[in-house]
């Protein structure tokens, strides 16, 4: 297995791996926890079975109440963007389910069928973004807290967008999470310090004012979109890319209109996470 660092501080490639065999697992396991984003080229083999055996190996599936499911496995979600659609699910910078009491340890996504361009995936590291702060701005954070919710998202307030009017997202009835989480947490595998809002489920700062709120949140997302904190996933038909929720934000990017691109992705449940660390 060769592990190929994709920039100076977050994300890697791994190729001679292979998902399947348990033998290699620690090896994953450990690129995974030092990268926080690795992808692994030539899973062509891979079925759903061998997706959904190499999440447990990390933990029990958190399965997404709100995407489409793969026809038979209910705990593979199907993320797709037919030819004739316009609007890509995941476009904005977010944390996948942030929202959840426990947030997602981690996504593991499976590139089923690519269009011949594009169709990236963009990574920021929070724990870089954290890292580049000033003390005083680091100290002053630790002692706040933001409200994350799904509602807005998926919710009511959605039903009109393409991603549900073409059934690729739904459920709204159960976009009913809401809970604050420490603005500053501390990894629970690495130790180190990440930024835990992002754009898209981030809704308010609890202990602020609402405009004082939106400042900060809108100079924290600038700083996040630095290109220095980011990796860049350029995608293979069969390739595996698995990403730390805790550590990192993600996006999609939506330029292939007139292709397909299709995947199945399964997120590993994650624990409680702490803040105020002083």
């Amino acid at each position: 297995m060769q592990v190929l660092p994709l920039t100076g501080g977050l994300g890697a490639e791994l190729t001679g791996a292979d998902i399947c065999d348990p033998g290699q697992f620690p090896a994953l396991q450990e690129a995974f926890a030092r990268y926080s984003v690795i992808v692994i080229r030539g899973q062509d083999h891979v079925t759903p079975e061998d997706h959904l055996a190499f999440a447990r190996r990390f933990g029990p599936i958190d399965v997404n109440r709100f995407f489409k499911s793969v026809d038979g496995y209910p705990e593979i979600a199907t993320v797709l963007k037919e030819a004739d659609q316009k609007e890509a699910v995941g476009e904005g910078w977010h944390t996948d389910h942030s929202y959840d009491q426990e947030p997602a340890m981690g996504s593991i996504l499976r590139a089923v069928e690519m269009p011949p361009y594009g169709g990236d995936t963009v990574f920021a590291s929070t724990a870089q973004a954290y890292d580049t702060l000033s003390p005083p701005m680091q100290a002053f954070l630790e002692t706040l807290s933001a409200w994350h919710s799904s509602s807005h998202v998926f919710g009511a307030a959605a039903a009109d967008s393409e991603a549900v009017r073409s059934g690729r997202l739904g459920n709204a009835d159960a976009a009913t999470q809401t809970v604050c989480h420490p603005v500053v947490i501390r990894h629970p595998l690495s130790g180190r310090k990440c930024l835990f809002v992002n754009p898209v489920f981030t809704t308010r700062i609890r202990e602020l004012s609402e405009a004082e709120s939106d400042a900060l949140l809108q100079m924290l997302y600038a700083h996040c979109q630095q290109p220095e904190l980011h990796c860049r996933v350029r995608w293979q038909q069969g390739d595996v890319t698995m990403w730390d929720n805790r550590a990192t934000w993600h996006k999609a990017i939506n330029d292939y209109h007139g292709f397909r691109r299709f995947m199945h992705r399964v997120t590993v449940q994650g624990c409680a996470i702490a803040g105020n660390m002083g």
